[in-house]
């Protein structure tokens, strides 16, 4: 790709756009329709647990989506189409909740297809606006790339909530729809503004050149493809485990300031919003560091990957010791050190994972990064339960809860060591760019095979 070509600073903006859109409804749903069923509709909790966990599995299908992309040779029109799903989905599970209040199982019903198509909409738009940024950005500018994008995403986070909570109140089922609904509209139209003259359409002959592989090869072939390449196989080992460490500490960070150091509900609130900005310094310090000030004298992307994880294993470490300490011990200097180590590692891992979806075989760009994309997302549904229900069977065994969540930080500690070490690893891995790749005899499929 020639420079010509390349993003601009406005034009990776405008890209961010998406991703705060897609934010904007992601929060709705996962946050204040959570907050919906259990306190004013008194249901359990469990159920929008599952609901969550479910939009999460349905990213199952984000390698599926990429390929379909792939096929088509165009990023935006998946946006758009992703969106779009996600935005109906967000009005159908709003709709969902105020059926509820008068006939459970029929709003029940309609909430697990809105989520169904809430993951869908979240996979198809993402993984796509991942390829394009990757496509379309210098490779000099990915991790600030990463950086806007994400940061983008929080502030869609942090703008919906004010906004929406304002208009929210006083609080009615009609007044919840309503409010999803034109945050659905805004979002799409968005996302319509954002990717407008983002992708030119190529000459015909271009076009069949860059994707005739993908057309030719069914959806199996491809992902047989891309994970028979080293490099794609390695690096979706490294993104679970990595994601598997950093999701598993999300819902046991607050009950652990609480039982262990006695902060009220309050405080344990404002503490998580101390790792949230120690992220959101670290996402800064990687993306300014890497892409304006210094570039690659400042490090690469795969050395603040493996830095991040080191780090984010002390911080943890740290943790795991604190509990032993006492209350002297600095815990909202701990966790905002824990914040800036993720933020680090994520935006470096996010702009490696950029970087790496052109590589191998031509035409698998959406492939590799659905492949990527449902690593996260089976780990980030992995996390909460099998940490949470570690910490319960670790004060069951041990009777104390200092040593169980002692016990549960230092286990994520080990995660991200062996994180870093995959992450090693996938740079040490043989290219496989133009290797071919033939079917196995008995529907499998084989490793590319070796030029001699």
């Amino acid at each position: 790709m020639s420079a010509a070509t390349h993003l601009g600073w406005l034009g990776i903006a405008r890209l961010g756009l998406v991703q705060s859109a897609l934010g904007a409804i992601v929060v709705l749903t996962t946050s204040t329709m959570n907050r919906v069923m259990v306190v004013e509709l008194a249901l359990p909790a469990l159920l929008p647990g599952v609901l969550v966990a479910l939009h999460h599995a349905v990213q199952f299908l984000r390698p599926r989506l990429g390929h379909g992309s792939d096929v088509g040779g165009r990023r935006t029109p998946w946006i758009v189409g992703g969106m779009t799903v996600l935005a109906l989905g967000g009005v159908a599970a709003a709709v969902a909740i105020a059926w509820m209040e008068f006939n459970r199982p029929a709003g029940i019903a309609l909430a697990v297809v809105a989520f169904v198509a809430i993951g869908l909409g979240v996979g198809a738009a993402g993984t796509t606006l991942l390829v394009l940024l990757a496509k379309r950005v210098a490779p000099q500018r990915r991790a600030a790339a990463a950086t806007v994008v994400w940061v983008m995403m929080i502030l869609g986070f942090i703008v919906t909530a004010g906004v929406a909570g304002h208009f929210l109140d006083p609080f009615s089922p009609a007044r919840l729809v309503a409010v999803t609904a034109v945050v659905a509209v805004a979002a799409i139209t968005a996302t319509l503004l954002a990717v407008r003259g983002m992708e030119p359409q190529p000459a015909p002959a271009v076009a069949e050149t860059r994707v005739g592989t993908a057309r030719r090869a069914g959806f199996r072939q491809a992902l047989g493809e891309v994970w028979a390449d080293p490099k794609s196989r390695r690096f979706t080992i490294f993104v679970f485990v990595s994601m598997l460490a950093y999701s598993a500490q999300d819902l046991i960070l607050e009950p652990f300031a609480g039982i262990v150091f006695g902060l009220t509900p309050g405080e344990s609130t404002r503490l998580s919003g101390v790792q949230n900005s120690g992220v959101l310094a670290g996402m800064l310090l990687v993306g300014v560091l890497c892409s304006v000030v210094g570039g690659p004298r400042l490090g690469s992307l795969r050395g603040w990957t493996i830095a991040g994880c080191l780090a984010s294993a002390g911080a943890l470490f740290a943790l795991a010791l604190s509990g032993y300490a006492g209350p002297g011990w600095p815990l909202r200097g701990s966790v905002f050190v824990l914040g800036l180590a993720n933020g680090a590692f994520a935006v470096a891992a996010i702009g490696s994972m950029m970087a790496l979806a052109g590589a191998g075989v031509a035409g698998r760009e959406g492939v590799r990064m659905g492949l990527w994309g449902a690593a996260q997302a089976i780990a980030f549904a992995l996390g909460g339960i099998v940490a949470t229900g570690a910490v319960d069977l670790a004060r069951h065994a041990l009777g104390s809860p200092v040593a169980a969540y002692s016990i549960v930080f230092a286990a994520e500690g080990v995660l991200f060591i062996v994180a870093a070490q995959l992450a090693a690893r996938v740079a040490r891995a043989p290219a496989s760019e133009s290797a071919p790749y033939v079917p196995a005899a008995r529907g499998g499929y084989a490793a590319p095979l070796q030029r001699e």
